[in-house]
């Protein structure tokens, strides 16, 4: 993979990872328009999704170092259930990863059709998430953190947006949309790790790993933490306007792509 291959992969990467738009569609897109197969960008992969975590961390420290503060005073408040919420939201994705990652895998082998569909899927997302009108609740509730922790799971499809069904279904809940887009990019820091983990493991497992130039690495997690910092805070903002209808119409254009692409 050349420097400008790993910089433009991972400024899609960092935009995409929070942008309701499907970063893993938006890779797949990339990969065959560069002509990157993706068995050799593991590492590669590994390397982008960590960029993202940390720029959430950073984005996101005032409300991470709150939490923390309050979960050690090892009391039952506020940050205490907010902790646990997160938690129990993970839980689907954990099953799925532990128990179906070999079918996950085929899917994501499956080429660009199920990237299309998907995109086109995460488009009605976000139509019916921008013209709900449900009633407001306060907190998100147990129930809640697990219907959108469910919603989670579901996207591990490529080209379902995580940030976009979560935030969505979040909202078609009732809940406050600038809470749910805190909420949704909180939930999904431990399952990127683990991901990024077990990835890490089936690396280092191959027989023949294909090696990649370090300043390719470099290059994509640096694109991948500057950009995803900037699309963070976009996000939160954006969703806080309501204005996920234009992504919708974007989803749907890259869906037409995806099949174009075939």
């Amino acid at each position: 993979m050349e420097v400008w291959e790993a910089i433009i992969l991972g400024i899609i990467q960092g935009l995409t990872e929070f942008l309701p738009v499907s970063s893993s569609g938006h890779l797949a897109i990339g990969n065959a328009i560069l002509n990157v197969e993706g068995n050799n960008n593991l590492l590669f992969a590994v390397s982008v999704h960590a960029a993202t975590v940390l720029s959430t961390i950073v984005i996101l420290r005032k409300e991470v170092t709150e939490l923390f503060k309050g979960f050690f005073l090892f009391k039952w408040n506020d940050s205490t259930q907010y902790l646990f919420k997160i938690a129990l939201s993970m839980i689907p994705v954990m099953i799925i990863g532990l128990f179906f990652k070999d079918f996950i895998e085929a899917i994501f082998g499956s080429g660009l059709l199920i990237v299309g569909c998907c995109l086109l899927l995460t488009s009605l997302l976000l139509t019916f998430a921008y013209f709900a009108k449900p009633r407001q609740k306060e907190k998100i509730g147990w129930w809640d953190a697990l219907i959108i922790g469910i919603a989670q799971a579901i996207a591990v499809l490529p080209g379902l947006s995580r940030s976009g069904s979560t935030i969505a279904t979040g909202i078609l809940l009732g809940n406050k949309k600038e809470s749910v887009a805190k909420f949704s990019f909180l939930m999904v820091i431990i399952p990127i790790l683990g991901e990024a983990f077990l990835d890490i493991k089936d690396y280092l497992l191959m027989p023949n790993p294909t090696d990649i130039a370090p300043i390719s690495l470099i290059s994509g997690f640096l694109a991948a933490f500057i950009v995803g910092c900037i699309a963070c805070k976009w996000m939160i903002n954006i969703v806080k306007r309501g204005k996920l209808i234009y992504f919708a119409v974007y989803c749907l254009l890259a869906a037409i792509l995806s099949f174009f692409l075939i």
